[in-house]
This record gives structure tokens, sequence and C-alpha cells, in this order.
């Protein structure tokens, strides 16, 4: 599985395997050392007509990360056409964030350049199932490309992609080659969506969508209408609702794989982990209507439900044994004579009261009434997922997502998730003054504070709803789209976090 659902895995001395016959071989490479040093880069190097050593031999390819060299290849045991060299990073370092991006932009070299299969050749590295996972991982990530609404286009995915180890074979190789496939498969699914124009992914669309690919997963699935999210209380999210002639809903994934008696899962028997993510498809601001600049890119704004469903379609189809539940509520923020107004008082599904003084502060009301649902569930761990501040833009750009929580255990456990997940995250600070900020004289808090901290006071609305649950919370308000293409992805959606979320899913206990 991978790109195209589909990645062939070969593993050997290459000099040993059958010729492949691929358009073109993708080799890292940190540097001249690798040239010096690496008798199959040398190798290489002659059957490329010493390409390589004279472009950095000259500067014009060193090996730094992002840069790639394309050229002609002679005979070589794959029987390939010609050689891609990707930069890693010049001080030779080869952790899985390197390679993961050195596979990425492997793969984007191949739509670039129209090559339609690859091997890409793991060497000089010490190997283990960790790298496997994430080379495959980024082939997914690199070679996406979403044209679903061009008439014509130039470039197409690479249909395969060989993974080929020199020397000995890892342990677990295929096994990491295919989680890698299956992780990059979901996480560019999520992408999918979040690049879906908002009058095609309506709430009702996006959970049909959504609860169909599910089902295919193997999840067990559960699609409220507004009138059972009437039943549950859930006045924050209905109050967002009702300015859009689009109906709500609330999605509801559950995997339970039931499987305490065999001795191996990872959590304990009454541990429950649920992921929420900010479902509004559409965000206009409501009546406190955002500006005309800018507002195309607000179907982003369900990238953190996006997220929550990959990574439970990743989670089912990986058999990951611990039970996870995710739950979505969608919704458009819309103006209209019907919309709530700044100064109206909404009811939660917990029975908090809350004073609407920006109605552009929808995320968190949604999001209050998707935490309450997690604990009714009997989550004992929560994450909760969501383009939710300019203010987390403003603080750390689209370098890192932010992250809070209530305990110091549990954000340790979430952020080393992160880390091997290859997502930055930036730890905040809960300070009970962002609470002060929320008191309200009406109700039993308001929905936003003043401009100093908002990122802060947002996290901690939501933390008045979530009771004694482990809880986190991840702004990816900076890393939920690109502008603009990197030298490893697309402009567009990204997938952030869903990669953490499955790595978190498949953490050892707590």
């Amino acid at each position: 599985m991978g790109i195209n659902g589909q990645i062939e895995i070969n593993a050997g001395v290459p000099q040993q395997l059958a010729p492949i016959r691929p358009d073109v071989v993708v080799v890292p490479i940190a540097g001249e050392k690798d040239l010096q040093t690496d008798e199959t880069i040398k190798k290489i190097d002659d059957q490329a007509l010493g390409i390589l050593g004279d472009a950095l031999s000259t500067g014009a390819f060193t090996g730094a990360k992002s840069e790639c060299l394309v050229t002609g290849l002679g005979d070589n045991p794959w029987d390939a056409r010609q050689v891609a060299f990707v930069g890693i990073r010049s001080d030779g370092r080869h952790d899985t964030d390197v390679l993961r991006e050195a596979s990425a932009l492997a793969a984007r070299t191949c739509r670039n350049h129209r090559f339609r299969s690859a091997v890409l050749l793991l060497r000089g590295m010490d190997l283990d199932g960790r790298l496997v996972q994430v080379a495959s991982e980024g082939i997914s990530i690199g070679g996406f490309l979403d044209n679903r609404y061009k008439t014509s286009t130039d470039l197409s995915e690479p249909t395969s992609f060989s993974v080929v180890c020199e020397g000995q074979e890892p342990a677990g190789f295929t096994e990491a080659c295919n989680r890698g496939a299956i992780i990059g498969k979901h996480l560019n699914k999520a992408r999918q969506w979040v690049n879906d124009p908002a009058g095609h992914l309506t709430p009702r669309q996006y959970a049909a969508e959504a609860g169909e690919y599910a089902r295919l997963a193997g999840l067990d699935v559960e699609v409220l209408d507004r009138g059972e999210i009437q039943k549950l209380g859930m006045g924050l999210l209905l109050g967002v609702a009702q300015g859009s002639v689009e109906e709500p809903r609330l999605l509801v994934l559950r995997h339970s794989p039931k499987i305490y008696d065999r001795g191996h899962k990872s959590g304990s028997p009454d541990e429950l982990l649920a992921l929420v993510g900010k479902g509004v498809t559409f965000d206009s601001g409501g009546i406190s209507i955002k500006p005309a600049s800018g507002m195309e890119w607000m179907k982003k704004d369900m990238a953190g439900s996006a997220a929550v469903i990959g990574a439970m379609g990743a989670i089912s189809e990986l058999e990951i044994d611990r039970d996870v539940v995710g739950i979505v509520p969608m919704v458009e923020n819309m103006p209209s004579g019907t919309a709530i107004r700044p100064g109206d008082v909404l009811t939660g599904a917990g029975k908090d009261t809350v004073e609407v003084i920006n109605t552009d502060a929808e995320g968190r009301l949604i999001l209050a009434d998707g935490l309450w649902h997690a604990r009714q569930l009997g989550a004992t761990h929560v994450v909760d997922v969501a383009t939710l501040t300019g203010a987390c833009v403003v603080a750390l750009g689209n370098a890192a997502s932010g992250l809070f929580g209530s305990s110091d255990a549990w954000v340790a456990e979430v952020k080393g998730a992160s880390k091997r997940a290859g997502e930055p995250l930036w730890h905040l600070p809960l300070y009970e003054d962002y609470a002060e900020q929320l008191k309200s004289e009406v109700a039993d808090i308001k929905n936003t504070g003043t401009r100093a901290g908002g990122a802060c006071t947002a996290a901690a609305f939501l933390h008045h709803f979530v009771k004694e649950s482990e809880w986190a919370h991840i702004d990816i308000a900076g890393t939920a789209w690109l502008e603009r293409a990197t030298g490893t992805r697309t402009s567009g959606a990204t997938g952030v976090m869903m990669r953490t979320l499955v790595e978190l899913a498949r953490t050892e206990g707590y």
C-alpha cells in the first residue's frame, strides 16, 4: 500500500536483486564525504559518468537537505535509466525526520519528472524498523497530488516505489514498510478532505463520506443528526450551527479491539483514549465576520477533524491494541438572521452556560460539547486537535503547533509521540490568569478574553469543560495549511497531527 494504494517492497544487496527496471533510482546522500567513503556511491557515480562528483566539486549540489540532482545512469543492477541524488543533512546524521523528508523529496522529484516507478536505496545508516517506516511515510507524503478539481494537469503520482536496503535486511522490514504506507494513505485522505471546497464538503456530506471511509477501515460508526444532538443537550454545537442552512452532524468513531484477555494490550482495561477534532467545514466568523482577504482558506477550519478521522482509520487498519474513540462535531459558521449574536448565552451539554462575546470564537464552543461527550463515553485520556486561534500563528508561525495540557505527564506523552512522528509541538502555559479573563458577569464563562494571550485563553476555555480527564489541546492554526510548496511538501493541506495521534495510540502505556 502507498501512494496509489500499492508499494513494492524489496530487500537485500542491490547487486544480487533481479533487475527491477524502474525509471529512476533514488539515493539519499549527505555530501562529498559519502562520495569519498562509500563504495556504493562511488560505483553509482561512475555509472552516472561522474556527474555527482562534478556537481559536488563545483557546489552545484552539496547534499544539503531538500537538494536534488537528477542525471542519466549507465549499466546498473536495477536497469534504471536515471538516478536522483536527494540531499540529507550535511553533518551526516540520518535521523527519522531527515529520512522522511528525503523520501518525500524523492517522491516529489519522481512526480515532477514524470517518473512512474522508482527504487529508493537505503544505505549507509543504521537501519531499523522505525527508519524504514518513515521512509515509506515520506514516499506517500511527497508523492501526494490532489488535482481532483482540475480538468487537465501535466503531473501525476508515481505508480510504484520499491524500497531497497543495502546489506542485511533489518528485522521487520516488510512490516515497517507496510505500516508507513498505511499511515501515509490515511494521512493523504485527510489532506484531501481539508483541500475540498466548502461548498462540496458540507457537514452532511463530510459526515457521509467520513462515515463510509471509517466503515471500510473497520471502525464502528455513529452519525448523529440535529435531533439526536438536541437530545444530548449540545447547545454550544447547535448554537454555532443555527446560522447556516446546512445541518450539523456529530460523528463518533470507535476502535474497540477487546483483547484484554490476550495479555498484550497497550493500555489497561479501564483506559479509553479519545481524539476530538474541530470540524468547522467553513468559518465565515458568523456575525463577527472575518475580513474578505483570505476567507477562501477558511475551508481548512476542519483540519483538526480530518486528522482525527484519518488517525482513526490508520489505528483500525494497523490493528492497534488500544480502545480509541474519535469524536468530530461538524458545522458551518455563517452569518444570517438566525445566527447567534455577541451577547447571547448558550447552554452546553454539561449544563455550563457560555456568554458569546465573539461569534468567530466558535471552534472552542463545538469542541466543548465534544469534550463533554468524550467524558460521557468514559474517556480517561483526551486529545483535541483544532485550527483554533490566530494568536497561535503569531506565537509559533508554521514551524510548530501549540500544545496545552492538564498535567505535565500527559503533555510529555503527547509531546514524545509528536517527536517520534516528526511533527513539532511547543508546550504553552495554562496559568490561572488566563482563566480569570474568561469570567462572565452573566454566565458561567465567556468564550473569549482579551487580545493578549489569545491561544492560552482559548485553551483555558476548553480546560473548563474537561474536568478530571487527562487532556491535551493541540492548536494547529499555523501548521495545517501551506500557502506555498516547500522542497518536500505540496501547497495546501498538510494533514498535521494525524501521525502524532497514531503514534500516541501505539504508545505502550501512559
